[in-house]
């Protein structure tokens, strides 16, 4: 655990799909500022994780808390409306909308217009290669380009925490990571696990739907420890 008090907080955490339970118990804590990275095998309850913390999932047990507050019963919008900004895994953009509608699209829940546009325009600071590409329909997109617009529209409301669920999908993970240089908190579902381990501050290691290891990304950087929690 990070020695500052966390901005995201989940305790003992157990939900599933229909009757079939992934998570277990898992609990893990964010401070403000901070990457962490959670990393473990295809199953392991990754993604599920990071849905449940949004809304997207029903907790069967346990408690998220954000800044103090419970999230439990509050829905993905809501969470918008309170900084936390969801990026779901494979390039999720609105196809038939061009790069900059679909910018729009991400500040849903802004209301005041010049808010709005000076948070797409601080989106395009972190991602100056869809500039040109404002008029452009998404679905003409490159796979990268894409990438770029799913994290550009989470960036929008300049969240306070930034759920991202295998980002560099299509991008190189330092890549992810230079544009995520501007204080946002992190919470990084990532398959890539070396990559991840050199964005992160710390780490979750998920097995069977628990947690296997936590502690500084820099204690696995040893092959056999890596084996070890992760295997």
């Amino acid at each position: 655990m990070s020695d500052l008090s966390p901005l995201i907080r989940a305790d003992h955490l157990a939900t599933g799909y229909g009757k079939k339970q992934v998570l277990n118990g898992v609990s893990l804590d964010v401070a403000p500022g901070e990457i962490v990275a959670l990393i473990g095998h295809n199953g392991a309850g990754k993604s599920t994780l990071l849905k449940t913390i949004f809304g997207l999932l029903p907790l069967w047990q346990g408690q998220v808390v954000l800044d103090g507050m419970l999230l439990n019963a509050h829905t993905p919008r809501e969470l918008l409306r309170m900084g936390v900004a969801y990026v779901p895994q494979g390039n999720r953009v609105f196809t038939g909308l061009t790069v900059r509608e679909n910018l729009e699209m991400g500040g849903v829940t802004v209301s005041d217009r010049t808010r709005l546009n000076e948070g797409i325009e601080q989106s395009l600071m972190q991602f100056p290669a869809l500039r040109p590409r404002l008029r452009q329909r998404a679905g003409t997109l490159s796979g990268g380009e894409k990438q770029m617009l799913a994290l550009a529209n989470a960036l929008v409301i300049s969240p306070r925490l930034l759920l991202m669920d295998e980002p560099s999908l299509g991008l190189a993970p330092l890549a992810v990571a230079e544009a995520l240089d501007s204080g946002v908190t992190v919470l990084i579902v990532e398959q890539k696990v070396r990559e991840a381990l050199r964005i992160a501050g710390r780490v979750y290691v998920l097995r069977n739907g628990r947690v296997s290891f936590s502690g500084p990304a820099g204690a696995l950087a040893d092959d056999a420890k890596l084996r070890e929690v992760y295997l």
